[in-house]
């Protein structure tokens, strides 16, 4: 059996002013033509299907068109969870149409699917709270899947432990999963657990979430869960939430974050986009493969400290976006600033570094003499907060907003 596992979509973000739909497009058509290319038998998509609990009409539609084409008239499993950017409920809400699609959706920890069969011969053949037992087309052993799609800690402890919701937030994952397993997964199927959590390895250094995240480890989020926790008879662990991908240490079998399909913040500079195809057979370890994904433009911090060089640099960059930080004794002109916004599209931020620091004790700034007047006081205060005199123009500007060239 071979398995494509993706998360963290994100459908509809954007990046300052920059809408991504486009680029989102792109690559869930790449996504989606790497599921027909590799013959992949399930897809998982483990949480941030959309950015917001309530996404743009184009973000919907992108995201349902998606979906059908990857399921491939119900030839193809595709298990769509909840994460903490979406509403549960508007996750589940197509589910009877979607199920005959053979596209499976679990918006919260205790859903359950219902056991049901497509002429394809897919078909759900037996479910539980947070579990699913999935038959594919063809000659397949079962695939069993665990679901936990994310849930602040209090509604995770209402969910799965009614009668403990005092036990902590990790005995609580550890034993409902192991529960589960022990009932559901022996060593004559494929068993999954997918969930949209905050994992780490015990006593190891914990990785930082993404900017511009809704973080989950705050106060009504969750504790991070050990990776020592997952049952012992799971063969893979698919993880959404943050945006790299990586493979968590500490556990008996692969658990990966396959991180989102395009850089949604700086923090991602630079960074490879992947997918994780995982090949699987009852009672072995899987074996998994990282698969780039091409689309979408990077996003890169570039410094300068020559408006010619960055200039240079720009026109012959075009297809990224920017962070661009310019290093200059004085503050950036405006024909500047012309040049460098005429030479590339996707410049999100320009930072300006003035290194003509003056002393500590200019810093520092003098008592206020409250006896100078307005213009006088405001090249003080300028001087002190921005470490330089202001320019001619600034000064006249500032003369025409307290009406100094109407005075007598």
């Amino acid at each position: 059996m071979r398995i494509l596992h993706t998360s963290d979509w994100h459908l509809g973000k954007r990046l300052e002013s920059f809408s991504r739909l486009e680029e989102q497009k792109e690559v869930l058509s790449e996504i989606c033509e790497i599921a027909d290319r590799e013959a992949v038998n399930a897809v998982i998509i483990a949480g941030d299907l959309f950015d917001t609990f309530n996404p743009s009409t184009e973000a919907v539609e992108l995201f349902y068109k998606s979906l059908k084409r990857l399921a491939a008239d119900g030839q193809r499993a595709v298990i769509a969870i909840a994460g903490n950017h979406d509403s549960p409920d508007r996750i589940e809400a197509p589910d009877p149409l979607a199920r005959e699609c053979g596209i499976i959706f679990s918006g919260y920890p205790n859903s359950r699917v219902h056991p049901y069969s497509l002429e394809s011969g897919l078909q759900v053949t037996q479910s539980d709270e947070g579990f699913m037992e999935v038959r594919l087309p063809g000659d397949h052993p079962p695939l069993r899947i665990l679901t936990t799609p994310y849930a602040n800690e209090l509604r995770l402890k209402t969910f799965l432990a009614a009668e403990d919701k005092e036990a902590s937030l990790r005995q609580v994952l550890k034993d409902s999963w192991q529960s589960t397993t022990n009932k559901y997964c022996d060593d004559q199927g494929i068993n999954l657990l997918v969930s949209h959590l905050f994992m780490m390895q015990e006593g190891g250094s914990m990785p930082a979430e993404p900017e511009d995240e809704k973080p989950i480890l705050y106060v009504g989020g969750a504790q991070p869960v050990f990776s020592s926790d997952i049952p012992e008879n799971i063969h893979y662990t698919a993880l959404g939430h943050l945006h790299r991908y990586q493979e968590v240490k500490g556990a008996n079998s692969p658990a990966v974050y396959t991180g989102s399909p395009l850089a949604y913040s700086f923090a991602e500079a630079n960074q490879q986009k992947y997918i994780s195809l995982i090949d699987a057979e009852p009672g072995k370890p899987v074996n998994t493969t990282r698969i780039e994904l091409k689309s979408g433009r990077r996003l890169l911090r570039k410094r300068f400290e020559d408006i010619d060089q960055a200039v240079k640099w720009l026109s012959e960059n075009q297809n990224v976006y920017v962070e661009l930080t310019l290093v200059s004794d004085t503050y950036l002109k405006t024909e500047d600033r012309k040049r460098i916004y005429s030479a590339h599209d996707g410049i999100v931020t320009i930072i300006p570094e003035v290194n003509n620091q003056q002393s500590s004790e200019m810093k520092a700034g003098p008592a206020i003499d409250l006896g100078k007047e307005m213009p006088e006081l405001f090249e003080d205060f300028f001087s002190h907060a921005k470490g330089q005199q202001p320019n001619e123009r600034i000064k006249e500007l500032f003369k025409e907003i307290i009406g100094e060239d109407q005075r007598d």
